[in-house]
């Protein structure tokens, strides 16, 4: 199984379409077809459901279509990588970043980092903390930030210098917003979207005894997309402060929780790995900045 098939997989998984695909790839379409086919048989497996006019992926198709992205990934940053060894200067770094107001600080450093090294180029990808250690453990980015502590027997870490307050966002003219901060009872029946880690961690230590008093109407990763529905009046989202507008124009508002709940947000990168010249250096610059 050759990184060229790989390639000439996705290709056509993408495309839904042989030739269209044996043009972009710049083969002829029964060079592309005789690939798919050593492809399936090599697996054993039917990995397209072909049509008159168009193919789709089997579930054994969705699956290695899964598998070859990351492969893909992991072996350009590895082409990548050796070709920055030599270029103290420059070169590509990635980062999976949780969803965090405190990413502020992480911008600012690489900001200044590049005043130094205009020629680093970054590469950023979200998610949640399960999403972002699947890349890091697979090798294709450098560096997680996590909203919960990270496992030190696989990773070395930095504690982002602030933290970020957990709070509700809810229609302005609501009667919860009349309140100065939201304590556990106010939000007993109420329907309320979170995200799945922070219910499961957060929320669940700040309300004790009490969570099975507490409905998650619906969970999202990204808080944005919650605050959608709670302007369309559908409930109340649980989050941090400063991810969603809360100007006098949004027609939300933010209310701090009560007793007050706090998340740190951590920079970590796997024992024993072994970075790029840029990667190396913007890491010690992190290091020194987050130490202050």
């Amino acid at each position: 199984m050759e990184l060229r098939t790989m390639r000439y997989f996705l290709a056509v998984a993408r495309e839904e379409n042989i030739t269209r695909a044996a043009q972009l790839l710049h083969v002829t379409q029964p060079t592309l077809s005789k690939q798919l086919k050593a492809l399936e048989d090599e697996l054993g497996k039917k990995l397209f459901t072909r049509h008159s006019f168009s193919i789709q992926l089997t579930e054994e198709g969705i699956l290695l279509r899964k598998r070859a992205e990351d492969l893909i990934k992991m072996a350009d940053k590895i082409t990548t990588e050796f070709l920055a060894l030599d270029d103290v200067l420059g070169g590509d770094v990635y980062f999976g970043l949780a969803e965090s107001y405190q990413i502020r600080c992480l911008a600012a450093t690489i900001r200044r980092f590049k005043e130094s090294y205009p020629d680093l180029h970054y590469h950023i990808t979200s998610g949640d903390t399960e999403q972002v250690t699947e890349k890091l453990d697979k090798g294709i980015i450098d560096f997680a930030v996590l909203a919960q502590e990270p496992n030190t027997a696989k990773y070395h870490y930095l504690t982002f210098p602030h933290a970020d307050l957990w709070g509700v966002v809810m229609p302005k003219n609501c009667p919860l917003a009349e309140k100065d901060s939201i304590c556990v009872d106010d939000l007993f029946g109420l329907p309320l979207f979170c995200s799945e880690q922070g219910w499961s961690n957060d929320i669940s230590k700040w309300c004790g005894n009490n969570m099975d008093k507490l409905h998650l109407e619906g969970s999202f990763r990204l808080s944005y997309n919650g605050s959608l529905f709670v302007k369309e009046g559908l409930g109340y989202l649980l989050t941090f402060e400063h991810l969603i507008d809360t100007s006098p124009d949004s027609g939300l508002t933010f209310r701090p929780l009560t007793p007050k709940l706090e998340t740190k947000m951590y920079l970590i990168w796997k024992k024993y790995q072994v970075f790029t010249p840029i990667a190396e250096r913007l890491l010690e610059m992190l290091k020194a900045e987050f130490s202050e």
